[in-house]
């Protein structure tokens, strides 16, 4: 599929669609072996390159940041539940988590320690549910 047009289907109106942008990349594996690899992407930014790539760069940051939060603090890279729905399910309810532990102001402090005082403390964490 070499051609961008075939992407997107001409039948289907696409509001405020600018470019459709595909970005090739490499990156290195954990035993040390390089992927190239192709991603798509839709968008109603112009069509400036740099434009593109940096709002690019900026979302796989944030993913990325995201992603390491809820390994280093929820150990989800650790976790066996594997079956059905159920993995889907627990990621959901640690995003949910992390969304509440970060919304909330009355103390200042990591993730972990105020997931931890949650664990500890039920006044605490019925204060952080109810926000």
């Amino acid at each position: 599929m070499n051609n961008l047009q075939d992407l997107v289907d001409p039948a289907v109106e696409w509001k405020h669609l600018n470019s459709v942008v595909r970005v090739q990349y490499c990156r290195t594996l954990k035993n040390g072996k390089t992927k190239l690899e192709t991603r798509y992407f839709i968008t109603s930014l112009s069509h400036k390159a740099q434009q593109l790539s940096q709002s690019i760069r900026g979302h796989w940051s944030i993913e990325n940041q995201l992603h390491w939060v809820l390994d280093v603090e929820f150990n989800e890279d650790n976790s066996r539940i594997r079956k059905d729905n159920a993995p889907e399910n627990l990621a959901i309810i640690r995003h949910i988590a992390l969304n509440l532990l970060k919304q909330d102001e009355s103390e200042k402090g990591s993730i972990r320690s105020k997931r931890n005082r949650a664990g500890w403390d039920n006044d605490y964490l019925l204060d952080i549910l109810n926000n």
